[in-house]
C-alpha cells in the first residue's frame, strides 16, 4: 500500500533534484567587489576586493609562486590551510597583481593604486585599495580581471553606490560606475531586474509546487481506487 506515495515521493524529489546553473566561478562563491568614492577625498576612488572561497586564495599562492605547486592536487582539488591568506596577505608579488588585475581610470587618465592598509584578515574581509586619480572624479571606469588569467570560468559581483551592481568575467572585465550625482531614479533598473529576477524565481517555485503537486495527486488517486477495487473484491 506504500509504494505509489514512495513513488510519487521519489519523483517529487528528483523534480527538485534537478540540475541548477553551476556556481559563478570554479570553486563555490563568486568574488565580491565594491566600489565608493572616497568622500574626504573625492579624487580617491576606494575598491574593495574579496576572494569567494579560501581554496580561491591557495591557486593563487601557487601561481605566484608563494606557495609550493604540491598544494595543487593532480585531480585539480587543492590542498588549502589557514596560514594561506597571511602569506599572500604580506607578499609583494600578491599586491603587484592585484594592482594589475583591478585597475582605475577617469576617462582617459589613469588612477594610481595602493593598499589602503595591509590585510588582516585577507580571506574573510578582503582587501582595500585607493586608487588616486588626477582630480576629483564623478564617474571611473573600473576594469576588475582577479583569477580569470587562472580559470575563465571566475566570477566578480560588484555593487557601487545607489544599488549599482555589475557582473565581472571574461569579455566583460570593465565597467564604468557613477559615484557621484547619482538621481533616485537611476537605481530603477536594478530595482526593475531585482523585481524581474524576484517573479521568475516566485514563477519557477509556483511551477515546480504545481508538478509534485499533480505527481501527488495522481498518486493518492490511484491508491484510493486501488483501496475501492479490494473492498468490492472482498465484499464479493
Amino acid at each position: 500500500m506504500t509504494v505509489l506515495p514512495l513513488a510519487a515521493f521519489a519523483v517529487a524529489a528528483s523534480v527538485l533534484a534537478l540540475p541548477t546553473p553551476a556556481a559563478a566561478h570554479p570553486n563555490g562563491d563568486p568574488q565580491t567587489v565594491s566600489v565608493a568614492r572616497d568622500d574626504q577625498r573625492p579624487e580617491v576612488v576606494r575598491v574593495r576586493w574579496r576572494v569567494g572561497g579560501p581554496d580561491d586564495l591557495t591557486l593563487l599562492g601557487v601561481s605566484l609562486g608563494l606557495l609550493p605547486s604540491d598544494r595543487v592536487l593532480l585531480d585539480g582539488a587543492v590542498d588549502y590551510r589557514t596560514t594561506d591568506p597571511a602569506v599572500l596577505a604580506s607578499s609583494e608579488q600578491f599586491t603587484a597583481y592585484l594592482l594589475k588585475q583591478i585597475t582605475v581610470a577617469d576617462g582617459e587618465r589613469p588612477c594610481v593604486g595602493a593598499v589602503a592598509e595591509p590585510p588582516k584578515a585577507l580571506a574573510r574581509a578582503g582587501v582595500t585599495v585607493d586608487y588616486t586619480c588626477p582630480g576629483p572624479v564623478d564617474t571611473v571606469t573600473v576594469v576588475v580581471r582577479m583569477l580569470t588569467d587562472l580559470n575563465p570560468a571566475y566570477r566578480a559581483m560588484a555593487t557601487g553606490p545607489d544599488g549599482q551592481h555589475a557582473v565581472y568575467g571574461p569579455g566583460e572585465d570593465s565597467h564604468d560606475w557613477t559615484l557621484a550625482g547619482v538621481p533616485p531614479a537611476a537605481s530603477t533598473s536594478t530595482g526593475a531586474s531585482t523585481s524581474t529576477s524576484t517573479s521568475t524565481g516566485r514563477g519557477a517555485v509556483v511551477r515546480i509546487a504545481a508538478l509534485v503537486g499533480g505527481v501527488l495527486l495522481v498518486a493518492i488517486g490511484a491508491l484510493v481506487v486501488s483501496r475501492r477495487l479490494r473492498r468490492r473484491r472482498a465484499a464479493a
